[in-house]
């Protein structure tokens, strides 16, 4: 499939069909029947941690400043999409998962936007059991908070 009709935003598509609760996700990731791929930037990662047992694949990476995202940067960035190059290169580090074809691909970004482009991407390029995590990293901080409690 052309990179340009690879390119066509979540919102194409019945965005239900393409979410999973995280707590869904995690448990299909404990039971090895998912794999959990990060596809926020690597400075993202390094500033607010990641999920245990994910793996990290970023859709892109733009420029961060190193003391990191206030409200409106990270705004702007989980509305970004990637530009043809990041698609075919996203595609190739997820091509070279040989697991990923026979399990379900839960995206995970920040807030579950990024994460939903990226199922998106990975159907139309024959991964259909790709899922985009509702709510993304925010709602996995969420999870632990309360697990605390």
């Amino acid at each position: 499939m052309p990179l340009t009709t690879m390119n066509v935003p979540p919102d194409m598509q019945d965005i239900a069909e393409l979410e999973i609760s995280l707590s869904s996700a995690l448990e299909l990731s404990w039971l090895g029947l998912g794999t959990l791929v990060d596809v926020r930037q690597s400075m993202e990662i390094e500033l607010k941690g990641a999920i245990p047992a994910s793996v990290h694949i970023p859709l892109f990476e733009k420029p961060i400043k190193a003391s990191g995202l206030d409200r409106i940067e990270q705004a702007e960035l989980d509305a970004n999409h990637p530009t043809a190059a990041d698609s075919k290169s996203f595609l190739g580090m997820i091509h070279q998962l040989q697991h990923v074809r026979e399990q379900i691909v839960l995206c995970v970004c920040n807030d579950g936007q990024r994460s939903l482009y990226a199922a998106q991407l990975l159907r139309q390029a024959d991964y259909p059991k790709a899922l985009a995590v509702t709510g993304g990293f925010l709602a996995w901080q969420r999870f632990q908070a309360m697990a605390a409690r």
